[in-house]
């Protein structure tokens, strides 16, 4: 097993040199944030990237939309599920199902493989939901970082825990609004909550990193940075050579 380097550049902890944007899937045969394939990037030596979703019953469930038609086929937000309901979806067509985050923890927990955590808010739920991924992070043994688009979320996990590395999701969203009101734009694209949340690194959209505020908090502040979602193999060379993290999915970076 080829194990993933890690680096030291954040001041309270370790950034993989890379990771696997939701795992290391393969479609239409291995889905995104499946545990096949948490286990592929675990035979590859990969770090993995994933969401965390908190569920109607309290469970913390691994999967990247609110909603879960793309993914399952099935309409309807997946916070309003209970664990027994959605184990009964499946991925993408195949036989995988909905992992837990305990599932995904227990698999690489003795790897030596560091994670990249993201928190999905829903519905204003950012204390809850870093209450629950925070508490249970607290039994685990291996190397994580924190990340999410929601300040709100990084605030909270600092005040509960101020020694875990957290770091701010962002990307031009007067490219790419996503139905964001405009004032919200203008405060998650400029990374105006950062002087609150305070995050060790920033891990913005490859299409815009040449956006000023990235460039700011990066070459300015001395921030780390991670860029997302890198799918060939010249967006990964030149991420390297900019000095930032690469999360990349579509190819083996072995293979370069």
């Amino acid at each position: 097993m080829r194990k993933g380097r890690q680096t030291s550049n954040l001041r309270r902890g370790k950034l993989a040199e890379r990771y696997a944007h939701r795992g290391f899937h393969k479609k239409p045969e291995i889905p995104e944030n499946s545990m096949a394939a948490f286990r592929r990037a675990l035979e590859h030596g990969f770090p993995v990237e994933f969401d965390v979703h908190l569920i109607a019953d309290g469970s913390l469930v691994i999967f990247h939309d609110d909603d879960l038609e793309r993914e399952t086929g099935v309409k309807g937000q997946i916070e309003d599920y209970d664990i027994t309901n959605l184990r009964k979806l499946r991925l993408e067509g195949t036989d995988e199902q909905i992992p837990t985050f305990d599932e995904v923890l227990d698999l690489f927990e003795d790897s030596g493989l560091p994670l990249l955590i993201e928190l999905k808010v829903a519905r204003g739920n950012y204390k809850a939901l870093a209450e629950a991924v925070c508490k249970r992070l607290d039994r685990y043994r291996g190397e994580f970082v924190i990340e999410s688009f929601d300040p709100r979320a990084l605030i909270q996990v600092r005040k509960l825990r101020p020694d875990y590395i957290r770091g701010q999701l962002a990307q031009n969203f007067f490219r790419n609004r996503e139905g964001l009101p405009f004032y919200q734009a203008v405060m998650l694209t400029h990374l105006m909550f950062n002087m609150l949340a305070r995050p060790d690194f920033i891990a913005f959209r490859f299409e815009d990193i040449d956006f000023k505020s990235v460039r700011n908090a990066v070459d300015k502040r001395g921030l780390a940075e991670a860029s997302w979602t890198i799918t060939t193999p010249e967006e990964y060379k030149e991420v390297l050579r900019r000095g930032a993290v690469p999360i990349f999915e579509q190819f083996d970076p072995e293979e370069l």
